[in-house]
């Protein structure tokens, strides 16, 4: 299956909180979109692994994604080795994207840096024919997406480009609000972390509508970008 975008994530719910409105808005643009969580979140202090696939599913549904892999890499302790790479380097052959969306460069949990590593450095070495992986027993070709970019997460980074996403944004709350058992709930029994409160779950509005009144909308998502955006006109920009 072939896919337009293709966001990849160091845990089930990283994609939702932080581009979750950009699928959203490429999917009702007729694109297909795709996530591929490198863990499956097994060290979160709330819920379980289980939970959070079912979780994920029912994301997924309000996302509109084509595809959906986990690819089951220790959540805290995955680092960039042949096997690691070469299992991002199948999905980004499988997929075949365009662009590619990664965690963020720097951010509060370690995780998220080591995964943007892992993946930017995957698109690299998936255009290189000499690196063979193989999918259902046959050799996959090179494929290398045209374009990169780290979404903003817990830490504040000013991004090169913002996304309107105004339009979508309920629906990626919504999205947010599948994993119930991560984010805000008073009648939840289970110890607070720092994505538990009300707290955190009100930031989300506030950075949705602070990256978009720097473009001028109501709500937008961040973007770094792996290398300078082109564009075909200047009034193509906000």
């Amino acid at each position: 299956m072939k896919l337009d975008l293709l966001a990849f994530a160091a845990h089930p719910d990283d994609a939702e909180l932080s581009c979750g409105g950009t699928l959203i808005l490429e999917r009702l643009k007729g694109r297909s979109t795709g996530v591929v969580d490198l863990t499956a979140g097994e060290l979160g202090t709330r819920g379980s692994a289980a939970l959070r696939a079912k979780e994920a599913e029912a994301a997924s549904r309000v996302l509109g994604l084509s595809a959906r892999q986990n690819l089951g890499l220790p959540d805290g302790f995955f680092t960039e080795d042949r096997a690691s790479m070469l299992a991002v380097v199948q999905c980004i052959r499988l997929y075949r994207p365009e662009v590619v969306l990664a965690n963020a460069l720097q951010d509060r949990h370690p995780d998220h840096a080591r995964a943007a590593k892992l993946v930017a450095d995957a698109c690299f070495y998936s255009g290189l024919a000499k690196v063979e992986t193989l999918h259902n027993g046959l050799a996959q070709e090179p494929w290398r997406p045209k374009a990169l970019y780290h979404y903003l997460q817990d830490h504040y980074h000013a991004p090169h480009v913002a996304v309107n996403i105004t339009s979508v944004f309920q629906e990626k709350m919504q999205a947010i609000k599948a994993y119930s058992s991560q984010f805000y709930n008073p009648e939840s029994t289970e110890p607070e972390t720092p994505i538990s409160t009300q707290q955190f779950w009100q930031s989300l509005n506030e950075r949705a509508s602070k990256l978009g009144r720097l473009i001028g909308v109501e709500y937008a998502e961040g973007f770094h970008a792996a290398r300078m955006p082109g564009v075909a006109s200047l009034f193509d920009l906000y």
